[in-house]
């Protein structure tokens, strides 16, 4: 399981607050969910693929998580986030495949999602797979996963189960 927020897998801290967001140049930061089981199952494999030391997890359901001003906790909660190394923020299908882009055993994927109209194809499955994601990860818990944070932020943020 991903447990470090903010850190590189294998490298440097990614920083607490927004003014020390990760900037080096080869990976992606990912901000996941890490109350829910599913996403913390999900990014733990990410992680430990090949690649997976070059992007940097920030557990978005920590109060401390360093997110950026463009991004608030609710919306960092509701979608899935990467940014790039350039600052610049996806989410939905189109973080997944930024992810897949850097991970040598999912670029056959990214290489799929590179063909026009697939991006939308994509972001429309993931729309339709967000309402049942609290199913899905309960179901995910009950198969074993587990969270990586079992101390959720308490600031408002909406949590989608």
């Amino acid at each position: 399981m991903v447990h470090d927020t903010g850190t590189r897998m294998g490298g440097s801290k990614a920083g607490r607050g927004s003014e020390s967001l990760p900037t080096d140049a080869e990976g992606l930061t990912v901000y996941f969910d890490g109350s829910c089981p599913l996403c913390s199952a999900e990014v733990a494999h990410y992680a430990a693929q090949r690649g997976g030391d070059t992007l940097a997890f920030v557990d978005v359901s920590k109060e401390d998580s360093a997110i950026g001003a463009d991004l608030t906790p609710g919306d960092a909660m509701r979608r899935f986030h990467v940014r790039r190394a350039d600052g610049r923020l996806l989410s939905g299908a189109r973080a997944f495949i930024a992810i897949w882009e850097t991970l040598p055993r999912w670029r056959w994927a990214a290489r799929i999602a590179a063909v026009p109209g697939i991006p939308q194809v994509l972001e429309g499955a993931y729309r339709l797979f967000l309402p049942i994601r609290p199913v899905l990860s309960k179901l995910a818990s009950a198969l074993g996963a587990r969270p990586a944070n079992s101390c959720p932020r308490d600031d408002g943020a909406e949590r989608p189960w």
